[in-house]
């Protein structure tokens, strides 16, 4: 593959990253991706322990087209290098009075089911899904279509006034709820898909609610062996077309005049020459520590940070009953589990997520064993025991679902202190930061940087959180740059 465009460092290996040297390495650059960890992938990692196996940052792939479409830029395609499943039944809802709700591949059976849980919402929730269906195809051809510099960036998009109010940015995902559903069950159901960019369903838009249509009709996926099998196909398809990696090694500082970067230096004191610099870490590390900018550090932390985690691992004897690959257990009360975090504390009673891929996946757990991934929300910054915590928790899920106790082979337990460390990420915000209120979007990092041939790819950047939209900014700065380089070509 020619190189005749400039040469391009990329700080962080993780996802966005990653599906970022595949774009200009398909348009002809020169792509050095220097990652800190020995391994690649950033949050999109796994853990291996007695014949199991976890993926312990995302555990549901979303449309898929986008990372394929990444892929058939370099000649090949996700269906070749990867055995996709599309999951049926999805998810299982379970609430604390007992009831249960399943939400399968077809909304009409989804449907069904909510309707036999709850009759006459089944007609609600499929009213639901066309308003959420609408959002979405919005939002494709708008906040998903560009970089994000502020209200005018978004309004530019739009055919008319109309779409931004059928994008309903201006109440909360919560109020929204009450105005499609009339059993508080659901109205918390719906308010879950805030936790997706680790935000609170009071507080963020619901904007938010188009992801009920994204998995109704796009579907929830799952990577046989894994999400890890995709981290590994990503890696493979970039190698294979001349991505170059430097794992172990520290990025110190992007290097630079105060007009634009030249580069990076390394821990080492090497110093790699790029006229093209991508930051896939989170901002805030970026701002405070490899280009220190009091005034846009001050702007992102102005965003505030989302929600982080606590991760609990658990391999168990024996086969469950009445589970399906992903598993919710909701709180009694949402309102109170929130306004809790907002104080920085850990919730009494916090909803419950497992993901047990062994249902779908036997190479993922010894012979009838189960291996159970379970993640509640936290405050950016809680201080966890996690010596502790596994073992409440699971004494917790005994309580209202599931008895795993006398099951367990061992606990693993991953609080917000270990993914700060690891991942650079303030006080372990996972999505770098929330959604929550009216003008977010508007205040998340922007993928230009504050100096020439700067950008900002993944998670804590424009649009947010989760694999599809960290696939959507990598197509958003490769954009980025192709056009920055048509307009100023003395800049190759």
């Amino acid at each position: 593959m020619p190189n005749a465009l400039p040469n391009a460092v990329v700080v962080g290996g993780g996802m966005g990253g990653l599906l970022a040297a595949i774009r200009l390495r398909a348009s002809g650059h020169d792509v050095t991706v220097v990652e800190r960890l020995p391994t690649l992938g950033g949050k999109l990692a796994t853990y291996e322990r007695d014949g199991y196996t976890f993926d312990i940052g995302p555990s549901l792939l979303t449309l898929p087209a986008l990372i394929d479409e990444v892929f058939q830029l370099v000649g090949t395609s996700l269906n070749e290098q990867l055995q996709l499943h599309r999951l049926d039944p999805q998810f299982r809802y379970f609430w604390q009075n007992r009831r249960a709700v399943t939400v399968y591949d077809n909304p009409v059976d989804t449907a069904s089911a909510i309707d036999a849980m709850s009759p006459g919402s089944g007609g609600q929730y499929l009213q639901f899904l066309k308003h959420a269906r609408r959002i979405w195809s919005i939002s494709e051809r708008t906040f998903l279509a560009g970089p994000m510099t502020g209200a005018v960036s978004l309004f530019r998009r739009m055919d008319s006034p109309r779409d931004f109010r059928q994008i309903d940015a201006m109440r909360s995902l919560a109020v929204a709820a009450k105005k499609h559903f009339s059993d508080p069950l659901l109205q918390q159901w719906l308010g879950r898909y805030a936790t997706y960019s680790g935000s609170s369903p009071f507080e963020a838009p619901a904007t938010l609610a188009c992801i009920a249509a994204v998995e109704a009709d796009h579907g929830a996926w799952y990577a046989h062996g894994g999400l890890g099998a995709l981290r590994d196909a990503v890696v493979k398809v970039a190698t294979l077309n001349g991505v170059q990696f430097r794992t172990n090694t520290e990025v110190l500082r992007i290097e630079g005049n105060k007009r634009r970067v030249t580069g990076v230096r390394l821990a080492n004191n090497e110093v790699l020459t790029a006229p093209i610099v991508i930051a896939n870490v989170d901002a805030e590390h970026l701002y405070t520590d490899l280009l220190p900018q009091r005034k846009t550090l001050k702007a992102v932390r102005r965003a505030g940070r989302s929600t982080s985690g606590v991760i609990v691992l658990v391999g168990a004897k024996g086969t469950t009953q009445n589970i399906v690959h992903h598993n919710v257990w909701f709180s009694v009360d949402y309102q109170h589990e929130f306004e809790q975090m907002s104080k920085g504390e850990m919730p009494e009673d916090p909803t419950i997520y497992a993901c047990v891929s062994s249902v779908t996946d036997a190479s993922q757990a010894p012979a009838n064993c189960e291996n159970w991934f379970l993640l509640v929300n936290a405050p950016a910054g809680a201080q966890v025991d996690t010596e502790t915590y596994g073992q409440w928790l699971i004494g917790r899920l005994a309580t209202i679902g599931v008895d795993l106790r006398d099951r367990v082979q061992f606990i693993e337990t991953i609080g917000p202190t270990e993914i700060a460390h690891r991942y650079r990420s303030s006080g372990g915000a996972i999505y770098g930061t929330s959604s929550n209120g009216k003008r977010a979007a508007f205040r998340r990092p922007a993928n230009r940087g504050p100096r020439k041939g700067l950008y900002l790819v993944g998670g804590s950047s424009h649009p947010g959180g989760g694999l599809p939209m960290v696939a959507i900014s990598a197509r958003i700065v490769a954009n980025m740059i192709g056009h920055d380089l048509r307009v100023n070509p003395k800049s190759r």
